[in-house]
């Protein structure tokens, strides 16, 4: 799956595809209407999924290989249910990433990898490896 035009907007809900850079922000296209919107670098963060690792005990783990994991665990696992409460997100993300830094890695961010690998598999965007609409 290729999470380079995968990007996070800071202050907007979900996830969106990158349609172009410019130089003053970016034109995004939102998954669920298909609309494009230009958004402001002044006013906004973007974050390209495909920059973005997790703290491990060893080297940072890549975002690609812990949803390959949640996928591959999906029949035994529930993401969804993972989301419930705090106990259960840390235990669930112990099964799909032994080696995270419990202490670098807090509670926010296992459940924003969560509800991300939620969107993109009810997306279909992590089906089909590398080729992205």
């Amino acid at each position: 799956m290729n999470l380079e035009k995968v990007v996070a907007v800071s202050g907007l809900p979900g996830l969106y595809k990158l349609v172009t850079p410019r130089n003053n922000g970016l034109i995004i296209e939102d998954f669920d209407t298909g609309k494009k919107r230009f958004i402001s670098i002044r006013q906004h963060v973007f974050t390209p999924l495909a920059s973005v690792s997790i703290f491990t005990q060893e080297d940072p783990e890549e975002l690609n290989t812990l949803f390959a994991n949640m996928q591959a665990k999906a029949g035994e696992l529930d993401a969804d249910g993972a989301l419930d409460n705090n106990q259960d997100l840390a235990e669930y993300f112990g099964e799909i990433l032994p080696t995270y830094d419990r202490d670098r890695v807090h509670i926010g961010d296992m459940k924003k990898v969560v509800k991300w690998y939620v969107f993109l598999r009810d997306h279909h965007l992590l089906q089909g490896g590398d080729e992205e609409e």
